[in-house]
């Protein structure tokens, strides 16, 4: 059993819930001298093959990337008392599917991502706001992706399920990927 098809049933119930922007996801990266930085981003897709999310490639978490292609990604569901936690390596999803994904995006967030160069000093404001009028007057119809800016796939090779319970005594289960592709599942102490 891969228990990412246990983290994607959690998701689809979370986001049936109603709770607002159920994919946001800590996502935690480090330098490759092992200096972590974490910060939220969206959950874009869950298949047996890990889960993905998009960025712009030359961002902090781009760069830590690059240099250090692990990280590690918590979903947490605080209505529902649960939490997804993975670990494992990352990689660049291919340029057909960072476009598919760019192509479904709002107009705005399209432009959002020729505009800003995350996470760069501004000026103020209003320099920012110049970058978005300047990208629409050179996309005034559609808007090609950006070659900084693609999707990530964290493919975990370890995950653990949370289940909150009132008394604090929680559910915890662990799951490490084998060598032989096969997960052992144990249950850790809350």
């Amino acid at each position: 059993m891969n228990p990412l098809s246990l983290v994607r049933e959690w998701f689809e119930e979370a986001a049936a819930s109603g709770i607002i922007e159920a994919e946001r996801m800590a996502l935690a990266t480090a330098t490759p001298d092992g200096r972590p930085s974490v910060r939220i981003v969206l959950l874009k897709g869950i298949d047996e093959g890990g889960i993905r999310f998009f960025t712009n490639y030359e961002s902090r978490k781009g760069r830590e990337l690059d240099a250090n292609p692990r990280a590690a990604a918590t979903l947490y569901w605080q209505p529902l008392a649960r939490a997804a936690r993975l670990e494992g390596p990352v990689e660049r999803l291919s340029a057909e599917e960072s476009d598919a994904y760019f192509a479904s995006r709002p107009r705005g967030a399209q432009i959002g991502a020729w505009a800003s160069a995350q996470g760069s000093v501004l000026r103020d404001r209003a320099e920012l706001d110049e970058h978005v009028r300047a990208v629409e007057r050179r996309f005034p119809d559609a808007v090609p992706r950006p070659d900084h800016w693609g999707g990530y796939r964290l493919r975990p090779d370890a995950l653990e399920l949370w289940q909150g319970r009132p008394d604090r005594l929680h559910d915890r289960e662990h799951f490490l990927l084998q060598p032989d592709g096969t997960w052992l599942i144990q249950r850790l102490s809350p």
